[in-house]
């Protein structure tokens, strides 16, 4: 059985690429970082559904702190596919950012695929086989007013899924980024009405959590060997 880590795994948008994840049979390690609990309880409940799951915790901006949770977590094998969801956002219009809020989203969602692919990587090419999905943001290919820090971040992201793909592509690994637009989470609906929502998105709605986990899942399967080096938007038509 294949095992998945999926970073950032008790959000929306994680949990339900967990449970996709483990519907197509795979071991699924949900990570945690200040969510622990709703890591554990999803964990949890994939068992009670008859599937395989275990729940970690680490803060991946730590780099001593990931490579020991890692160093412990491939004892029990190594892990194939690896999922890099974690991000956050903490938005402000450029002028008035702090340099905390800048370094901060860099912190969680560049440093933090670094911190957690980069230990993993070797294992995963000895078996020949593996996938790895970055999950991004539409902010990333085109921007967003209040959100350069985020859409550097996750352009960087992009760029390093096109370089890393190529490294490792002979190795039978492909390495995609999924860029989502808006998605119908807790934050999202925050952040955007129904109005906005219909003036922006060509299919005048939000997506959901489980159309993104089912673009991951299928980008994580055998049946999509021959995909890599990909940013993949799923954002209703924006762009």
């Amino acid at each position: 059985m294949k095992r998945a880590l999926v970073t950032g795994g008790s959000g929306a948008i994680g949990a339900a690429i967990c449970r996709a994840l483990a519907a197509r049979g795979l071991e699924v390690i949900v990570h945690g970082h200040r969510n622990v609990d709703a890591a554990q309880a999803l964990a949890r409940e994939i068992v009670a559904s008859g599937g395989q799951a275990q729940a970690v915790a680490f803060d991946i901006t730590d780099a001593a702190a990931t490579a020991a949770a890692l160093e412990a977590l491939i004892e029990g094998g190594p892990v194939q596919v690896l999922v890099n969801n974690a991000g956050v956002n903490d938005d402000a219009a450029f002028p008035g950012m702090r340099a905390a809020q800048w370094h901060h989203v860099i912190d969680v969602s560049l440093h933090g695929f670094f911190h957690v692919t980069q230990p993993l990587l070797m294992p995963m090419i000895r078996t020949r086989w593996g996938r790895i999905v970055n999950v991004t943001s539409i902010a990333g290919q085109i921007g967003n007013r209040g959100q350069a820090n985020y859409a550097a971040a996750k352009g960087a992201l992009h760029a390093a899924t096109k370089s890393l793909s190529l490294e490792v592509a002979s190795r039978g690994i492909t390495v995609n980024a999924v860029a989502p637009g808006i998605i119908d989470t807790a934050m999202s609906r925050e952040a955007f009405g129904r109005e906005a929502i219909e003036r922006l998105v060509p299919m005048k709605r939000a997506g959901s959590a489980e159309e993104v986990a089912s673009l991951v899942a299928f980008l994580a399967s055998d049946e999509a060997g021959y995909i890599t080096g990909q940013v993949i938007g799923i954002n209703g038509g924006i762009a």
